[in-house]
Parts: structure tokens; sequence; C-alpha cells
């Protein structure tokens, strides 16, 4: 099975510790698609800066093919990140050169793709109908439930991926619901500790969530969408795969980052004790 993650990318600096770990959905999919066996690529644009190092020597260390992604002069996109009694804090964020487009040859080549994935904090949510003519299309909404692109999108895709932690039952029903009857051929209702539940044509499957030593949930989600699409892919049933996906978050929220590979925020970035920028 062969996955592809376009889009965003960035790096996660956590203030607390000093330390920057590479993410961002469409990587953390890509990556956690290699873990689980896929052949696996990753397309986007990253900076010259270090930030832009640590991303792609953490793809090329996990075995992710980088031959599609554009290096570009400037600051690579960043998020910082506090813990506030335990929780994770987004502070500031810049995109920097991430802002990506696909060219006539690139869709030419998502045929070689078994399933390209993406998701609301890329730049691709309008290249989406055009892409899905060429392979499958995962896309990731988060909680964007609300977005008048959420609507145009569905019925393009072979995975619609939802963060539902905020939502009641009736909600999660309606979501599943709106999104078959759209078109999507899977929709998916990630709950963190209260599991996860899959709509398909067949019917509705539900996964309890797995029990896991928690350091970190960043690219918790991430890591149980790559899970499902490589088992799904794989022929596996949604039951079998949606416990491969449960499996693959606990994992995910093992490590620190989204998937480890650790840096040194340099200096001149970390914040003055005061709250200046030094």
């Amino acid at each position: 099975m062969r996955l592809l993650g376009a889009g965003d990318n960035v790096v996660d600096r956590y203030l607390d510790t000093g330390v920057m770990y590479p993410g961002g959905n469409a990587v953390n999919v890509a990556v956690y698609a290699r873990r689980c066996g896929a052949e696996s690529s990753y397309w986007g644009r990253v900076g010259t800066d270090r930030a832009g190092d640590v991303v792609l020597t953490a793809l090329r260390a996990e075995q992710v093919d980088v031959s599609g992604v554009r290096r570009v002069p400037g600051a690579n996109a960043h998020a910082d990140v506090v813990v506030v009694d335990g929780d994770r804090i987004f502070k500031d964020s810049d995109d920097g050169v991430s802002d990506f487009e696909l060219t006539d040859a690139d869709y030419r080549r998502l045929g070689d793709f078994d399933v390209v994935h993406t998701a609301y904090s890329g730049s691709l949510i309008e290249a989406v109908p055009r892409m899905a003519g060429h392979t499958r299309v995962s896309f990731d909404f988060s909680n964007r439930y609300a977005e008048p692109y959420v609507a145009r999108l569905l019925p393009h895709l072979y995975l619609a991926a939802h963060s539902g932690s905020d939502l009641d039952d009736e909600q999660v029903e309606a979501l599943l619901a709106d999104g078959l009857r759209r078109g999507a051929r899977h929709v998916l209702v990630t709950r963190g500790g209260a599991g996860a539940r899959l709509a398909t044509a067949a019917g509705e499957f539900r996964q309890p969530s797995v029990a896991a030593d928690v350091v970190d949930t960043m690219g918790a989600g991430d890591a149980f969408i790559a899970g499902l699409l490589t088992g799904l892919l794989a022929g596996e049933s949604p039951t079998a795969a949606l416990t491969r996906a449960a499996r693959t978050a606990a994992g995910a929220c093992a490590v620190s980052g989204a998937f480890g590979h650790p840096a040194p925020i340099p200096a001149p970035l970390l914040p003055h004790p005061q709250g200046e920028r030094s």
C-alpha cells in the first residue's frame, strides 16, 4: 500500500523544555503509515532554517520518501506549545513557507498512490475534488464541522475524519450520517478516551480506546487515521482496521512530540524569562 501525505508540516516548539519536534497533520500520517508497513511519501514546502532541517531529517530517518518536498528559502512553519497542569496550550504560531500547491505534474503523479491524505490545516482544501479524480483522498476536518467547505469536500472523500471529543452521542450520530449521505465512503469520529466511531455503507463500528502509557497526546489522532487507512486499504475488516488504528494511536501517546525526534530550539528563539524575546 502506498500513502502520500500532502500539505502541512510544522515544528512544535515546547517552550517549557526548550525542545522542538517535527510534526504537522500530513507529516504525522505519512510517518505512522510507514510504521504500519505502508510505503509512504510526503509532499510539501520546507524552510531552509534549522526547523526545516529537523523535519527533513526526521522524515528520512522514518524512511518516508521526501523526493516531492520543495525546500524554500525562509522560515519553516512552527507552533509554540506550553504545558499547563498537564495540558498542552498552543501559543504563537506561524505558517512560514508552508503554503503548498500542486502542479499539473503533481496531479498526474497522484495515481501512483493508493491514497493521499491532507487536512484543514494545509493549503489543499480547494484541490481535493481534482485530487479525487486521480486517487482516493483522506481528509482530516478536526473539529471544523461547520466550515462551508465541508459539504463540498465530502462527496470526494474515501475517508472523512473528525475530532469529536466535544460532541455528545446525538451530535456524533448526526455527523456520521451526514458524511455518508453526502458521499464520503468512510466517516470517522475520534473521541479521545471515549474511543472512536466509524460509519460505512456496511454499517457503523465502534472502537474503545486502548490503554496507553501517556507521555504526550500530540499526533495521536493522526496516528489513528494512519492506522485506519493502512488497515482498510490492506483489506482488513473495519473492526480489525479500527483495532490497528487504536493501537497505533496508543503508541503515539507514549512518545514526546507527534512521533519523537527531539531537537533543541535555537537559543535566539527561546522566550525571555519575563516573556520577551532574547
